[in-house]
Order: structure tokens, then C-alpha cells, then sequence
């Protein structure tokens, strides 16, 4: 983790830089926490679950809730095609449903530059 910190510094941007990372043990550690409070790099951690970031986990949630929820289905078959019903009604049968449940709830930041990798 130390050399793309110290990539990202040796770009010289002005003023603190903030780098957005997943929760893995090894950027949480104290060496990359110390090593990027040297180069003047914060470290924003994406919470351990976030549904909001990755929008096929509401789309499954959904389905599940659908094709799933307290229903006994006797064959995989019958399961499958619950699923494959559900998928297919979602933009038909199922879509006021679906709008409310697939929202744009982010985090959003003011006056952020943003470095392409």
C-alpha cells in the first residue's frame, strides 16, 4: 500500500489529498495510516456495508424479497423460474416498486478535485 501513497504524492498536488478505500486490513494498518498523514493524504473508509454503492445488491434484495421471501419451493427449477419471473417484471410489473427501492442515496462531496488512475 506504501507505493501507491507515495505515487499519488509524487504528483505534487496542492493541498491535502483524500483517497476513498474499501475496509481490507491491510490499509487500515497504522504503518499505511502513519505513512499517509506524512505525505498529507487522507484516508476515507467506505463503510463495511453499502448497499448504496452497488445497486445489484438492491436489485437482489428485491428479488428475494419477490421470489423468495417465506415461499417453499420444492425444486431448484421452481426457484429459478420465480427469479427469472421476478427479472423479467421489472420493468413492467414490477417498476413503481422498483423506483422507490433503486434511490440515488450517496455521499456527495463540495469542491472535490478528482485524479483519474
Amino acid at each position: 500500500m506504501g507505493e501507491p501513497l507515495q505515487a499519488i504524492a509524487s504528483r505534487r498536488l496542492a493541498g491535502t489529498v483524500t483517497l476513498a478505500l474499501d475496509n481490507a486490513r491491510y490499509q487500515r494498518n497504522n504503518t499505511v495510516k502513519a505513512l499517509a498523514g506524512e505525505l498529507n493524504i487522507e484516508l476515507l473508509f467506505l463503510p463495511f456495508y453499502s448497499p448504496n454503492l452497488n445497486l445489484i445488491e438492491q436489485l437482489w434484495r428485491f428479488t428475494k424479497r419477490k421470489a423468495a421471501h417465506s415461499r417453499y419451493r420444492p425444486a431448484f427449477a421452481d426457484f429459478r423460474a420465480a427469479v427469472q419471473q421476478v427479472l423479467d417484471g421489472v420493468s413492467t410489473t414490477h417498476t413503481d416498486q422498483f423506483s422507490k427501492l433503486m434511490t440515488f442515496n450517496f455521499q456527495e462531496f463540495d469542491d472535490v478535485s478528482l485524479l483519474a488512475a
